[in-house]
């Protein structure tokens, strides 16, 4: 799903404010006020203040209700760990939402780990067998924070529970020991994201970031969008369709190369 597209795209370096700006304005001019309306309204719901990370996911309907939970609640950023398992979402159950957010692959666990604290996050495991706090009592005010999420047989790994700073449960009242992994995610980016909305100030993306994604998301919104760029702004690449499908790795043969906007980064 990666492709030079979005590398053009994700490329920030020697875009200035007035750089965006030009653009955002000249493709605003090729969607609806209503599309325009829904992009503002995305945008001033999205944050990475939180973050979710994912190790080894190797259900592909798990992956993709995992992007719809994330893009229903605002998350913007989903970091996956892939050392032994790529998280691989079926796009005929996405349906389009993986447009909108961005997915960062790493290597290895630690690798993750660095990359997230580096950014600043607190590394938060989700568990049913260590018990630091609650959805409701979790401390959403201390800073930034990313949920680890385990496979869907074992759960989070050792080197996980070793470099967590702290653990998250979700309370059971029955026989049963944990839910589904695509279940506990969604209950806790749901309950945590609420309560982040309520209790932190600066959970906002910032206003470069707010530019950055609102450029990528109307590339992603009209119609030969590179095409449409580059007559007014000659410096804009245009990329040639493959002649074969097979050029990418898709789950999807009607899948169209304007919509291979699947951001994804790799440290």
């Amino acid at each position: 799903m990666k492709n030079i597209e979005s590398k053009w795209l994700l490329d920030t370096a020697g875009r200035t404010d007035e750089w965006y700006a030009e653009r955002i304005a000249y493709l605003r001019d090729f969607i609806t006020e209503e599309r325009d309306e829904v992009l503002a309204r995305t945008l001033d719901s999205r944050t990475r203040y939180m973050t979710i990370c994912m190790e080894n996911t190797y259900h592909a309907q798990n992956a993709s209700a995992l992007v719809r939970h994330c893009e229903a609640f605002g998350v913007q950023d989903i970091h996956t760990i892939e050392d032994r398992c790529k998280f691989n979402p079926n796009l005929n159950i996405v349906r389009g939402t993986d447009k909108w957010i961005d997915l960062h692959r790493h290597h290895s666990t630690s690798e993750a780990i660095e990359a997230l604290r580096a950014d600043g996050y607190r590394i938060v495991a989700t568990t049913p067998h260590r018990g630091d706090s609650s959805p409701e009592t979790f401390d959403v005010t201390k800073g930034k924070f990313a949920l680890v999420f385990g496979t869907e047989d074992a759960g989070i790994s050792d080197e996980v529970i070793a470099a967590a700073d702290e653990f998250v449960r979700i309370p059971m009242c029955g026989m049963v020991e944990s839910l589904n992994v695509s279940a506990s995610a969604a209950i806790l980016i749901y309950i945590l994201s609420q309560r982040m909305r309520e209790s932190v100030a600066n959970w906002h993306l910032t206003e470069q970031e707010r530019q950055e994604l609102l450029f990528r998301w109307l590339m992603s919104s009209v119609r030969d969008p590179f095409g449409v760029l580059n007559r007014r702004f000659p410096d804009t690449p245009i990329f040639k369709v493959p002649a074969t499908k097979s050029a990418f790795v898709i789950q999807n043969s009607r899948f169209k190369i304007q919509d291979c906007l699947f951001f994804e980064r790799e440290f």
